[in-house]
C-alpha cells in the first residue's frame, strides 16, 4: 500500500475529507496538521511568497512519499511546493492557485473549475460507507431502538463566519423540532462549532417531549445516527456535514441560517434540485431516495490519473 501525507489545518471537516479520499484511494494516510509562523498566521495563504516560510520544519521532516495531499488552500500551496518528478501533488478543494501545479485535484461541482487534471465530485469527500453505515447501525441499533419510528437525527453545526446559528435560530429551530418530536423518535448531536446556548435552548425545549442531545461525553454517536435514521435534519452551514448526510439512503432535510456563502449556498441548492435534499419547513414527510456518495469513484480516479 502506498503512503500518502496530508496536510490541513486542524479543522474536522478537511481531515474527514483528506482521510476519506486515501482510504477509497487504498492510501495509507499520514496525517500533518499545519501550524503557522508569525507574521504568516495573519496572512491569507494566497499571498505567501513561499510556503516553507509559513508553516513549521516538521511539516517537511522526514523521508517524502510519493504523494502529498494539501486540503483547503494552505494545504495546497503546501503540497505544491513539495511536488517533484519523484513526489506527486493532490488538492481537494478549489486551490485558488494555478491548477497546473498539482497532478490531481478533487473539487466538488460548487467550485466552478474543470481541466484535464480537475476529478470533479457532486459532494464533499468523506469516510460514509456503505459498510461503516452497517457496522455502526450494529453498534447503535439497541441504545436508539428505544425511540419512537421514525427516527429523526437532527445534525448542528454552527455560526462559522459565512452563517449565524444563535440563540433566535435556535428558539425557531426548537419550535419547529418539537412539532416533530410529537410524531418521531428525536436524536440531536451538536458539533464542536455549535454554541452552548443554542445547546441549552434545544435541550429545555425538546428533552421534556423525548428528544435525546447528546452531552459531548463518551462514544460520539454521530455515525451511528446516521447509520440509523429514518431521516436527517441538518443545518446548512457545513458542506462536510451535508455530504455525509446524503450519502445515507435516508431523506435529508437542511435548515437553513441567515447569512451568505456563493460557495456553500450553490452546492445546498444544487442538492435541492437534485431531490436529495428538501429545506425544512417544521414538518416530516419520507420519500424515496438513494445515498448520493462520489467517494468511492473519485478514489478510483485518483489512483488511475496517478499511475497507481
Amino acid at each position: 500500500m502506498e503512503d500518502a501525507r496530508i496536510f490541513c489545518t486542524d479543522l474536522a471537516g478537511l481531515r474527514a475529507q483528506a482521510l476519506g479520499l486515501t482510504e477509497a484511494a487504498g492510501l495509507r494516510a499520514e496525517l500533518r496538521t499545519l501550524r503557522f509562523r508569525a507574521p504568516w498566521h495573519r496572512i491569507s495563504s494566497g499571498l505567501w511568497p513561499v510556503a516553507r516560510w509559513a508553516v513549521g520544519a516538521e511539516a517537511f521532516a522526514g523521508p517524502m512519499p510519493g504523494v502529498v495531499m494539501g486540503c483547503g488552500g494552505a494545504g495546497a500551496r503546501v503540497a505544491a511546493a513539495l511536488r517533484s518528478k519523484d513526489v506527486k501533488a493532490v488538492a481537494i478543494q478549489h486551490p485558488r492557485m494555478d491548477l497546473r501545479k498539482f497532478d490531481a485535484i478533487l473539487a466538488a461541482r460548487h467550485d466552478g473549475i474543470d481541466g484535464p487534471n480537475v476529478i470533479v465530485t457532486r459532494t464533499a469527500l468523506h469516510r460514509v460507507t456503505q459498510a461503516r453505515l452497517a457496522a455502526e447501525r450494529m453498534l447503535w441499533a439497541e441504545k436508539f431502538a428505544a425511540f419512537r419510528r421514525p427516527l429523526v437525527a437532527v445534525l448542528l453545526g454552527g455560526s462559522n463566519g459565512r452563517y449565524r446559528f444563535e440563540a433566535p435560530q435556535a428558539h425557531a429551530l426548537a419550535a419547529q423540532l418539537a412539532a416533530v418530536a410529537r410524531e418521531a423518535g428525536l436524536v440531536i448531536t451538536p458539533s464542536r462549532r455549535t454554541a452552548p446556548e443554542v445547546v441549552s435552548i434545544l435541550r429545555a425545549a425538546l428533552e421534556p417531549l423525548g428528544a435525546w442531545i447528546w452531552d459531548m461525553q463518551g462514544e460520539n454517536p454521530y455515525f451511528g445516527m446516521l447509520a440509523c435514521a429514518d431521516a436527517i435534519i441538518a443545518t446548512a452551514d457545513s458542506v462536510s456535514m451535508v455530504s455525509e448526510a446524503v450519502a445515507t439512503s435516508a431523506p435529508v432535510y437542511l435548515v437553513r441560517l441567515p447569512g451568505r456563502s456563493a460557495r456553500i449556498g450553490a452546492f445546498m441548492d444544487a442538492l435541492v434540485q437534485d431531490g436529495r435534499v428538501r429545506d425544512f419547513a417544521g414538518r416530516l414527510e419520507l420519500w424515496d431516495t438513494a445515498p448520493l456518495n462520489d467517494t468511492e469513484m473519485a478514489g478510483a480516479e485518483l489512483r488511475r490519473r496517478l499511475g497507481l
